[in-house]
Order: C-alpha cells, then sequence, then structure tokens
C-alpha cells in the first residue's frame, strides 16, 4: 500500500512538473482601436492606394497619462499567471529607431514597402497574442465603475481566441487602474485559459498561416504547365501536403495564374543543428521557393510577405 501511494504521489508531482513547465504564448497588450478612435488617437496612411485610419499609439502614450498604468497594470496580471510579455512602450522605441531606414527601403523596381505601421508593430513585437484593451469610465455621484472588453488576438491571423468583459462595482476609488484590475480578476482565469487552449492547438496543430502563388506577366510557364510529366499546381500542392502540420491546408483558389493556400497549418519551431528555432511565415514559404529555384524545376521566384501571416510567391524571376 504504502509503495501504491508512492507511485501515485510521483505521478501527480510530474504532472504537475510537466503543467508548470508547458510553453506560454508571448503576449503584447495594446489599447484597441476603438479606444484610439474615441479618445482621438488615429492617424491615417496610404495602402496601396487606399486611406486607412489606423491607431496612434505613440500619441496616445505622450497623451494619455492613465494609459502606461492600464497597460503595466494588465501586464502584471498576466505576469502573475505565468505569461511572457513584451513592452509596448519598448516595442514602439525599436520601431521608431527603425522608421528612418523603412522609408528609405525600395525595392529593385523601386516599389516601397505595403506594410501597414500596425503590421511592422506585429513584426517587431513578435508576440503570439495580441491583446486589445477598451476601456470606459462611468460616474455615477461620487462612485466610479469602469467597463471594459479584453480580446486576445491570433497576432498571424487576427482571429479573436479569447475574451472578458464586464462592468466593474462601483467604488470611490479615482485611480483608471485600481477600477480595472477590480474588474477584470474575476475574468482573468477564463481569459488566461482560453489563451493557453489555443496555444496548446497551434502547438499540437501548427499555426495557421495564408501562402500565396502567383505569377510574373513576362514568365512563359503557368501553374497548369508540365514538369516531369506534372502540372506545376500539383506539385505544389503535393509539397504542401508533405510540409504542413499533419497535411492540414485549404486550397481556397487556383487557376493557371494563381493560386491560394488558407489554413496552412505550418509547425511553431524547426530542428537545425539541435536546436530549435521559431518557424515564422517567411522562414517556411522560403522553403518553397528553393524547392521551386532547385532542380528540377529551376523556377527562379520572388518571396514578399505582409504583416506576419501571409507570404507570396511570384514565379518566373525576381
Amino acid at each position: 500500500m504504502k509503495k501504491i501511494v508512492l507511485l501515485l504521489a510521483v505521478g501527480f508531482l510530474s504532472i504537475n512538473v510537466a503543467n508548470a513547465q508547458a510553453k506560454k504564448p508571448t503576449l503584447m497588450v495594446v489599447p484597441s482601436d476603438a479606444w484610439c478612435s474615441m479618445n482621438d488617437y488615429m492617424l491615417e496612411f496610404d495602402d496601396e492606394g487606399s486611406k486607412v485610419r489606423i491607431p496612434d499609439y505613440k500619441k496616445a502614450f505622450q497623451s494619455d497619462p492613465d494609459l502606461l498604468l492600464v497597460i503595466s497594470k494588465i501586464n502584471g496580471l498576466m505576469a502573475d499567471r505565468g505569461f511572457p510579455l513584451k513592452n509596448m512602450e519598448s516595442v514602439l522605441k525599436t520601431l521608431e529607431s527603425n522608421s528612418a531606414e523603412d522609408a528609405m527601403m525600395t525595392s529593385k523596381d523601386g516599389d516601397e514597402s505595403s506594410e501597414s505601421p500596425v503590421d511592422k508593430l506585429k513584426k517587431v513585437a513578435k508576440a503570439d497574442i495580441i491583446i486589445q484593451i477598451t476601456w470606459k469610465v462611468n460616474v455615477t455621484g461620487p462612485k466610479k465603475s469602469i467597463t471594459f472588453n479584453m480580446q486576445g488576438l491570433d497576432s498571424y491571423t487576427d482571429k479573436q481566441v479569447a475574451t472578458a468583459a464586464g462592468t466593474g462595482a462601483p467604488s470611490f476609488s479615482a485611480e483608471v487602474p485600481v477600477l480595472l484590475e477590480e474588474a477584470v480578476l474575476s475574468h482573468m482565469d477564463n481569459f488566461t485559459n482560453s489563451l493557453q487552449n489555443h496555444f496548446d492547438d497551434m502547438f499540437a496543430n501548427g499555426r495557421e498561416v495564408i501562402i500565396r502563388i502567383k505569377k510574373w506577366d513576362s514568365w512563359d510557364e503557368d501553374l497548369e504547365s508540365e514538369f516531369d510529366g506534372e502540372e506545376l499546381g500539383v506539385i505544389i500542392e503535393n509539397w504542401m501536403a508533405a510540409n504542413t502540420v499533419s497535411g492540414r491546408f485549404s486550397t481556397t483558389d487556383a487557376t493557371e495564374n494563381m493560386m491560394l493556400f488558407e489554413q496552412v497549418r505550418i509547425p511553431l519551431f524547426e530542428e537545425r543543428n539541435g536546436n530549435q528555432i521559431a518557424m515564422d511565415t517567411r522562414r517556411y514559404a522560403r522553403q518553397l521557393s528553393k524547392f521551386l529555384k532547385d532542380e528540377p524545376y529551376n523556377i527562379p521566384n520572388k518571396l514578399t510577405t505582409k504583416g506576419l501571416g501571409r507570404a507570396t510567391i511570384y514565379l518566373g524571376g525576381k
């Protein structure tokens, strides 16, 4: 009986150690678009001819004293639950230091980068999940309460993977971070459990990305051209089936000039020289690019990315 009890105790200890060592997603907390719009912290930029309004995070940090305190409070609550965090203010400083170089960067044809400022922010942060926070202070006589909404968004797909919303109890406290903490505490465990469940699914089934294949007009071949008796489009699909987690992807569209692969599940890491290296969309798409460049296909191509979760390979030249 003592041996059985000892074995059970060792088993429970092993489970607890494994749970403690479970890999956590990296997070970054940001004010939501809605909050920035309500407080007039927005700017416009040109995205391939279309005017797009996006949050002006720098102005928000410089103008709103509560913003840094609120983000620090959420960071603290997440850190208490073992979730690693990227500090948004530090990421913005890194992004700003790169802005002069980015402004001068052009393609070989003189085209400017089409990445949006938000895409660049995510790229620098390299966070698995972005937590958007919206809050509003309600005043009733001498008491205040706070209504909040937190959304956990997969940074590669922008899909919502966790949410928490509610209104805290009225309080005489005038400090927004204190009101926010009181409001969110009862929701935090469910919120973090949802984040962890999503990350566990990614760890087991791969990260979801989008891969596009297009051809230059000047290229004499197309996706219906045959190489070694097989259509190029079929060759690419076969490669995707062999190089996605459990062969999971969807061919959403396919013509002689383009292919669109969505819900492409890529591994979070790849083994290289005995080390685990984080896999992202560009690194994954580069493998397909090299496969097409090498023998027996010898297809020159150009790889571009947009944001964290989308890559396009242009066939027929650089």
